[in-house]
């Protein structure tokens, strides 16, 4: 367990709100989203129903005080892979969005790769919670 720093769990916060707000946009307007970006109904809709699965442990993570180590890393490397898996996507021809499908990807991504890299440096920021 580590003492979870302000800055770690304000970053955690901030992904947690962030990937609510998109989980409830994608679950409840997979239909207009897939219209408007050019992409797969179902891409989006399983792409928000799992978000709000981690925007709610992202959340629990950001409240705690002492997280497990583990864990927070556990959602830097997600977060990192999404980054990647994001461009990788559009790179591999699975799907054919349009300029706004494509730069909302690209953006997500782009967010993505901020939160991993301010949940590791607020995971370097925290200290090791003392064993009772």
């Amino acid at each position: 367990m580590i003492d979870a720093s302000t800055f770690l769990r304000r970053a955690l916060l901030a992904d947690a709100v962030f990937s609510g707000v998109a989980a409830l946009g994608f679950t409840l307007g997979a239909s207009t989203f897939a219209t408007l970006f050019n992409l797969p109904e179902a891409l989006l809709r399983e792409t928000g129903l799992f978000l709000i699965a981690y925007a709610a442990l992202v959340g629990w993570l950001a409240s705690r005080a002492s997280v497990a180590k583990p864990l927070v890393l556990l959602v830097v490397v997600g977060n990192a892979a999404w980054t990647v898996g994001s461009i990788a996507l559009l790179l591999s021809g699975a799907v054919s969005p349009n300029l706004a499908g494509q730069l909302m990807v690209v953006a997500q991504a782009i967010a993505t790769g901020v939160f991993a890299e301010l949940q590791y440096v607020g995971l370097r920021r925290s200290s090791t919670a003392a064993v009772a």
